[in-house]
């Protein structure tokens, strides 16, 4: 029996890869049949693992969509565990424009109003049927479910949201079932509450919550469109962390229709999915070429070592100010209030573990922007001696290679030895410093050393 199932993961793999080896529209050539020993390498990695896999509605449009229901089929023939999410802003636009119906928002990003409910709640019903339909003909076994139970999201900003939801609860148990019985659940952007009423929840956002909730392995986007992109460059790895700095900072960089992918792979990363997937579905082979592939043709976002540090957000200026009076006190770090903190929040950084801050860092930049300073480097005491402030530092280098930062100093009164001997900086002059940061060093008379760590 064991022996008929691998023939049949042979002859399967061997036919796609066959049939992937040029691209019908561009010949451009990708997973070539010389890979297939590459592939059935992933066979035990990757077998009884389950892939969330989000379609965008603009995907499903898409004459590739076949194909890439060829490469789920592949999929299942490797034992690995599918669930389908499936969004319908593609769909909602054309329909409220073929019926001259004002629709509140297409993507379930904002409010939904009773008229985009029902609109949505139709084409919602049209698309499962339609992928449930397709998957039949690959001859995979699949149902809709209603797995998710929705909560209203109520009002956010003074606005009041309507029909939006939030994932309230998930049937683990259901989904268990459905996956350990070879079937590919199709779960719905339309959920129901407790008292069964529908409510519109976003794609994105979604297939997120199932990922970390059912412990999938990996959260695979299907767009179309490529992949992240900085200054023409596609990011094919990204550090959870630096995704984060990027949508802090730089979100303008990204793609209007990717930021809500971007910022939702980072929230299933962030809850325990090791992998994220962003990739062009129109693409001949695209699931294949970015699972099997060790490049991939998309962006992958992952946690590493800097996993626990993030970007602060406001909410976190009273942990922050907590846990640095001991250092003021001590008159280890420079005494900063609440109200300094708050001004300066999207300068810190934080280091959380099981959602407590215990470490803190706060990047100031220069005028001309190649100089930044690291202040309030601040680690609870239970938590020191154990790596967590170079961590701090060390991911303050990495950003600064970002950046264009070519030099990084700090001043300190009490860590001159964790800055030169554990960090590896070197001890400057204070006239080397930008000249505002020499007056405030002579205005507040703490007469700390200066410490550099060249960049460049």
């Amino acid at each position: 029996m064991r022996l008929a199932s691998h023939k049949r993961t042979h002859k399967v793999i061997t036919t796609t890869i066959r049939f992937m080896s040029t691209s019908p529209t561009t010949g451009d050539s990708l997973i070539k049949p010389t890979d297939l020993r590459g592939i059935l390498k992933y066979v035990p990695i990757f077998s009884d693992q389950v892939f969330v896999i989000a379609l965008d509605g603009s995907l499903i449009a898409h004459e590739n969509f076949q194909n890439v229901l060829l490469d789920i089929a592949v999929l299942r023939s490797l034992n690995i565990k599918v669930v389908l999410a499936y969004g319908i802003g593609f769909q909602l636009q054309g329909a409220s424009k073929l019926k001259n119906v004002e629709v509140t928002d297409y993507h379930g990003e904002g409010a939904t109003d009773n008229t985009t409910l029902t609109l949505a709640m139709k084409i919602a019903g049209e698309v499962g049927s339609l992928i449930a339909q397709e998957l039949t003909r690959s001859n995979l076994r699949c149902v809709s479910c209603n797995g998710v139970r929705a909560k209203s999201i109520g009002i956010v900003k003074g606005v009041d949201q309507i029909n939006s939801g939030d994932v309230d609860k998930l049937d683990r148990k259901l989904f268990d079932q459905l996956l350990n019985s070879q079937t590919i659940p199709i779960v719905s952007p339309i959920a129901l509450d407790r008292n069964g009423a529908p409510l519109r929840i976003n794609s994105d956002l979604l297939a997120a919550e199932l990922a970390a909730k059912i412990k999938a392995s990996k959260l695979i986007y299907m767009t179309t469109e490529a992949a992240i992109c900085v200054n023409d460059q596609t990011l094919e790895n990204l550090p959870v962390a630096e995704l984060e700095i990027y949508l802090e900072n730089n979100s303008n960089l990204i793609k209007e229709r990717l930021i809500s992918k971007a910022r939702h792979s980072a929230q299933a990363v962030r809850m325990g999915t090791p992998r994220a997937h962003i990739l062009d579905g129109r693409l001949f082979g695209a699931l294949l070429n970015e699972v099997f592939d060790k490049v991939g043709i998309g962006t992958m976002i992952y946690s590493d070592e800097y996993q626990s540090i993030r970007p602060a957000h406001k909410k976190d200026a009273q942990s922050i100010y907590d846990i640095t009076r001991n250092a003021v006190r001590s008159e280890t770090l420079f005494n900063r209030s609440k109200k300094h903190i708050i001004n300066e929040i999207n300068n810190y950084l934080v280091y959380e573990i099981d959602g407590s801050i215990i470490g803190c860092m706060h990047l100031r930049k220069y005028s001309d922007s190649t100089i930044t300073e690291i202040g309030s480097v601040y680690v609870q005491s239970f938590y020191q001696g154990k790596g967590v402030g170079k961590k701090l530092i060390k991911y303050a280098i990495k950003l600064a290679h970002l950046d264009g930062t070519e030099k990084i100093f700090a001043m300190t009164t009490k860590a001159s030895e964790f800055f030169e001997k554990v960090c590896n900086f070197k001890e400057g002059k204070i006239e080397d410093l930008p000249l505002i940061r020499q007056e405030e060093h002579h205005a507040n008379c703490r007469n700390s050393k200066v410490f550099y760590y060249p960049i460049i």
